[in-house]
């Protein structure tokens, strides 16, 4: 099995951290597992932030060093290689969860490209520059805005991240539904559209787990049209935990394995 996403970001940047994940990922059987962090986490990325800043709650949060922006990317990818030559059981590969938005694409562009990763996952976690999956964002976003426009606006998003031709994952592509509150209209059309552009980009879609455990959603992981849309257009697909912590590693990821990889 395979974990494709989880993130160091409540810890420190360093070996014992890292081999704690990785001990979890034996425990739980996992074979290979993919390591990363959240852009926010490293200096080189705050520029591309700004408009998240414009909300004040926001601004805070983006402000708090002890876990934003405090680490440099060359700290990470020395400490992942150093990891990569150890004697392991399992696989482990390295590279970022990237919070896209068109504003920023160039400036993404640029700045990966000054490195090597083994991936690079591409997630949308702001609607018009704000965040949809915070304890604030009932009250800034979804008690302001019409679902139907979060819903559209969040998958045209993902459609545009996917065309930047900059990712090989896309991160958790319908978290949006994690207040479950649906739009009225029919998801299936943009479903297909998605796993066209998916396929024609060579980019992986995941079926993560966090979207149950970390939020309390009834689906394990993707809705069922979403997966089974994706299946049917035979999408490459990787099963995730999106574990902030070494204890949630692989969860749930034996109940979904099966059904996503076959």
């Amino acid at each position: 099995m395979i974990d494709g996403h989880m993130h160091l970001e409540y810890g420190p940047l360093n070996k014992e951290y890292v081999l704690e994940f990785v001990n979890e990922a034996i425990r739980k059987g996992m074979k290979e597992i993919q390591v990363l962090d959240h852009t926010h986490r490293f200096i080189e990325f705050e520029p591309m932030y700004e408009e998240l800043k414009e909300y004040e709650v926001q601004k805070v949060w983006l402000e708090n060093k002890k876990m934003k922006f405090k680490d440099h990317l060359s700290d990470f990818i020395n400490l992942m290689k150093e990891i990569q030559q150890m004697d392991l059981p399992i696989k482990v590969k390295y590279g970022l969860e990237v919070c896209y938005t068109p504003k920023s694409e160039e400036f993404i562009r640029k700045v990966v490209s000054q490195y090597d990763f083994d991936f690079l996952i591409g997630s949308i976690h702001s609607i018009d520059g704000i965040l949809y999956d915070m304890s604030f964002s009932k009250e800034l976003l979804y008690d302001k805005y019409d679902i139907d426009y979060i819903y559209q606006k969040f998958y045209e998003l993902e459609c545009q991240l996917i065309k930047s031709g900059i990712f090989t994952q896309i991160g958790h592509p319908d978290q949006i539904k994690l207040q479950q509150l649906y739009p009225s209209y029919d998801l299936k059309p943009t479903y297909q559209k998605l796993a066209d552009l998916l396929n024609q980009y060579h980019v992986k879609a995941e079926n993560n787990t966090g979207i149950h455990y970390r939020y309390n959603h009834p689906d394990i992981g993707l809705s069922k049209e979403f997966l089974d849309v994706l299946k049917e257009n035979h999408v490459e697909m990787i099963t995730s935990s999106d574990a902030h912590k070494p204890s949630g590693v692989g969860t749930d990821i034996a109940l979904i394995y099966e059904e996503t990889m076959r």
